[in-house]
């Protein structure tokens, strides 16, 4: 059986070491042979290797060595080999190295007296230390404190062995007596370390008594200090306001790991607002220190912690926090946005977009690499400050318009997502947008943001100047009609040639595109979508960006610039009273759609115009030929509200995650009230008292109680033998994220002592045994705990399996019992999460691994059977309540989750009723790694087909 090693040597595999070699070098005079066969010893035996003939050959020619070099590779040597037998009692020729330790204890070189100490820290055999114990003593006041502090560590190691305190019995108040005296940091840290693990009550005088030295300590010490408050505070609770004194004091601590220390302590031990600001201004101070980013990122996750308990507080830090902005790192600046943009109030709103505003105009001066995603990321969270407090809008949006132009499709994308959103709920920006988005239109080089630029020039144009202006912008964009000569198509290929050189990064496509309801439709567009330079088509300069768009096959803008034209033209009926103005109008929006048309079904065009696009430029071709007051109704008014109904949905459901986020615990009628002014004081400091208070609001609100529920507790326990077996076992599943544990209770149900009884466990997929079984011994109708720690690297279901092996008196051979396996679910892993559509596309787009499951239910309600599979795995629902309500027949809904590992889990739900009334379909999940792809399917398949 494997052991636990206390050396790690870094061995080179190669030819191994022959034991007749090493042995020959061993007994030579020539030192530097002898310590290279001593290495060569040593990483034989770190390999599993026994090599019990070489013990007298050490012993003889080794030993007697002075070589400084020799004697520590010795130790390591005496480290390694077995000690024992196989019945635990030390190997007879053990005897012989114990003189040669105590030689080394008194011998006039402070080094070699030093490493024998260590040794004699590992070591864990009582019969070889104890006639060693005076000459440790001896050395605790030695000259020199590398023997000192060696000593101290001894010392503390055998007083732990069992029946130690009977070889050390004043050993605590000897260690107490050398810290009073002592002068080197390492030996007094040492020293205060055996008093904390062994005689806590000293430290606790010893600390106690220099409360006002703590501060001058060495860093090592002060830590240890904290270690130990930490240790007094949970068993003595009622004492722990001196302690925080001491905490707050070593804040002001020259060294960054005390002080980081210092924080978590105080955030640990107390709820008083004055430590928790303390703790704060700390993690605020040490995030614009330090320059290591893991040390960054750490330091955030540590106030994100704080902003979900006491978000009060951080409020009021929240100018402290943004300025780890400063760092260029993008997982570091996203995390500083994300607690941020949670601590937004209407105090400190103006402060944070000032700052976001200053953070986006340095992106355009820099020449970062990923100032793109960044602009992306403030853009963002300006739009997202400016949905919680419409008042900044004003201040922000025309800054952020210059960026419809930008080179990152994504950032522009989501400017157009925001002025859309602003322009709907600030009617008093309205003017003002529409005038700077007709006057910035021919900037808008990429695809996916003119559709969305012109849906709101066609809805918010109201009166005649910006109707017309709205017209004149999309006809100049256009550029001149039609968008190839007629005389020039039998020319197509020397056409082509003339236009790749110009546009070589266009490249044309027909692909399917995820609708807002989670359902397949064809889109052409074009992949790339910027423009460098105007592009030349068949003798004729297409200077706006329209036509350079349309030219590259994107039909699907063709048929959203006749949508916008009919609506302007329609609007125009409205506010224009001369109708000559309105037919010319209408025949030159006529000639643009014609010719839009044309250029789908002509073989100028990379590829031909999609049905949908056809189809949809026709019908404004008909609406414009054939007006009716219902179609102008639908057209004009209709759109608007479904986009307002839409905005008013998620605000109201973000106003109800609010709620629900801001739920706390009421205290109950009959309860006594606390009066803050009426408590005794007794001379406790402001901290104290406000310590003392927050103790109490606790225990009123339960949650000092809030204990995980028994009836969960017992869903966790899992039988792994039968009742008949000989051995009775269950386990207890506890799975904290990266770790699971498991407690498993083996019971002896024979008449028989079991002996070298030991759990065997084993797992498939990405799960791993930290630690290897030990052996034990079991009495009848006795019961055990053994524990097991499992670390779990990704999100996968994995399998834990085993057996429980044992020997008994009467017979020799070993008794297996097979054990259950143990199934790790994959809900433990995920969470619900939220992400934008957008976002959701565009993951759902770049993900490789998909699981397409069938539906096969017993359930015949379309909505009940998505809330059966959002339940069973642990998702959230993306798509709005409003698009999956009604009785139509079919439903397609987008759930998202992300696991413990950062990982993404994306599913669409796609089911139809069938005339019988059963439910047909498929759900897709796609993930960026195979494991939860698969784990996911597997547990839908088993889940879907009803609540059992």
């Amino acid at each position: 059986m494997e052991k636990s090693s206390t050396l790690l040597v870094y061995y080179d595999k190669g030819t191994p070491a022959v034991a007749k070699e090493i042995k020959e070098a061993l007994e030579g005079n020539d030192v530097e042979a002898k310590v290279d066969a001593m290495k060569k010893a040593l990483k034989l035996l770190l390999n599993g290797e026994t090599i019990p003939q070489l013990f007298i050959t050490i012993i003889r020619y080794v030993l007697p060595s002075e070589d400084h070099t020799i004697q520590k590779l010795l130790l390591l040597y005496l480290e390694l080999i077995e000690k024992t037998d196989s019945r635990g009692k030390v190997l007879p020729e053990m005897i012989l190295i114990c003189q040669n330790l105590r030689n080394n204890l008194q011998h006039p070189n402070e080094y070699i007296r030093g490493v024998t100490l260590r040794f004699l820290c590992r070591l864990k055999e009582t019969e070889i230390v104890e006639p060693l114990t005076p000459s440790v003593l001896q050395n605790l006041e030695h000259r020199h404190p590398f023997v000192r502090r060696n000593d101290i560590l001894a010392i503390m190691s055998i007083y732990k062995l069992p029946n130690g305190d009977q070889l050390f019995v004043d050993a605590p108040e000897m260690i107490e007596k050398a810290l009073s005296t002592e002068q080197d940091p390492s030996a007094k840290r040492n020293a205060f370390l055996m008093l904390f693990t062994c005689a806590e009550e000293r430290a606790v005088n010893y600390l106690l008594s220099n409360v006002d030295k703590v501060s001058d300590w060495n860093e090592s010490l002060q830590m240890v200090v904290l270690e130990l408050i930490r240790s007094v505070c949970k068993t003595k609770p009622t004492e722990k306001g001196k302690y925080i004194k001491i905490i707050i004091s070593l804040l002001s601590a020259t060294s960054s790991a005390v002080i980081y220390e210092c924080a978590g302590t105080l955030v640990s031990l107390s709820s008083a607002p004055t430590a928790i600001r303390a703790a704060a201004n700390t993690y605020c101070q040490l995030l614009l220190s330090q320059s290591d980013n893991n040390v960054k990122l750490i330091l955030l996750d540590r106030l994100s912690e704080l902003k979900s308990l006491h978000r009060d507080i951080m409020v009021e830090l929240i100018i402290d926090v943004l300025r780890a902005l400063s760092s260029p790192n993008l997982d570091i600046r996203k995390k500083t946005l994300d607690i941020a943009l949670d601590l937004i109030t209407h105090h400190n709103i103006n402060e944070v977009v000032q700052m976001l505003k200053k953070e986006v105009v340095k992106t355009q001066s820099g020449e970062l690499e990923k100032n793109g995603e960044y602009r992306q990321m403030l853009i963002q969270a300006i739009h997202a400050c400016a949905v919680k407090f419409p008042e900044v809008a004003s201040t922000v949006v025309h800054l952020l318009m210059d960026f419809l132009g930008d080179s990152n499709v994504a950032s522009a994308l989501d400017v157009i997502s925001f002025v859309r959103e602003i322009i709907e709920t600030n009617p008093k920006l309205r003017v003002s947008i529409i005038t700077r988005l007709l006057d910035t239109f021919y900037q808008i080089r990429a695809g996916k943001v003119c559709p969305c630029a012109l849906w709101i020039i066609g809805e918010y144009c109201l009166s005649l100047s910006e109707v017309e202006s709205g017209i004149s912008t999309i006809t100049q964009c256009l550029g001149e009609l039609p968008f190839y000569s007629v005389s020039e198509e039998s020319e197509p290929t020397e056409a082509s040639n003339k236009i790749q050189p110009t546009s070589s990064a266009m490249v044309s496509s027909r692909k399917p595109v995820i609708l807002a309801d989670g359902t397949y439709a064809t889109q052409s567009a074009a992949s790339e979508t910027t423009f460098s330079s105007p592009t030349v088509v068949q003798g004729s300069l297409a200077s706006g960006n329209l036509r350079a768009l349309l030219l590259t096959g994107d039909f699907f803008l063709g048929a959203v610039v006749a949508c916008t034209l009919t609506k302007l033209v329609l609007r125009l009926e409205e506010v224009q009273s001369s109708k000559t103005e309105v037919n010319k109008t209408v025949s030159q929006a006529l000639l643009i759609m014609v010719s839009v048309l044309q250029l789908g079904q002509s073989p100028a065009s990379p590829h031909p115009i999609d049905n949908d696009s056809y189809e949809r430029i026709v019908l404004c071709i008909k609406l414009l030929c054939h007006k009716n007051d219902e179609m102008k109704k639908i057209w004009l008014e209709s759109c608007r509200q479904s986009f307002v109904k839409m905005i008013s949905e998620k605000q109201l459901r973000e106003m109800a995650e609010l709620k629900a986020m801001a739920q706390t615990t009421n205290a109950q009628p009959d309860d006594l009230i606390d009066f803050f002014h009426l408590k005794s004081r007794k001379g406790m400091s402001q901290l104290e008292l406000e310590d003392q208070v927050q103790d109490d609001l606790k225990r009123a609100t339960g949650e000092f109680t809030k204990d995980e529920n028994d009836a969960n507790k017992l869903n966790r326990i899992l039988q792994l033998t039968g009742f008949s077996d000989p051995v009775y076992a269950e386990a207890y599943v506890t799975v904290h994220h990266y770790d699971i544990a498991l407690q498993v209770t083996v019971i002896n149900r024979t008449k028989e002592t079991l002996q070298n009884l030991c759990l065997e466990l084993a797992t498939m997929g990405d799960l791993k045994l930290v630690e290897r079984p030990q052996n034990y011994s079991l009495a009848p109708g006795t019961n055990m705990q053994i524990k097991a720690n499992i670390k779990v690297s990704s999100t996968e279901t994995g399998v834990i399996f085993g057996n429980i092996v044992y020997e008994t008196s009467n017979v020799m051979e070993r008794n297996v019992v097979v054990l259950n396996d143990i199934h790790i679910d994959i809900m433990d892993y995920i969470s619900p999460a939220v992400c934008t559509e957008v976002a959701f596309r565009t993951m759902w787009a770049e993900f490789e691994w998909e699981n397409k499951v069938a539906v096969n239910t017993t359930i015949q309600n379309e909505r009940e059977f998505l809330d059966h599979i959002i339940k069973s795995t642990n998702m959230k629902c993306l798509t709005p309540p409003s698009a999956i309500e009604g009785e139509c027949g079919f439903l397609s809904a987008n759930l998202y989750a992300k696991s413990v590992f950062g990982e993404d889990a994306l599913v669409n739900v796609s089911i139809e009723k069938q005339t019988d009334g059963a439910l047909s379909g498929y759900i897709r999940i796609r993930s960026k790694t195979q494991g939860i792809a698969l784990s996911l399917g597997d547990k839908i398949t088993l889940k879907q087909k009803g609540s059992s």
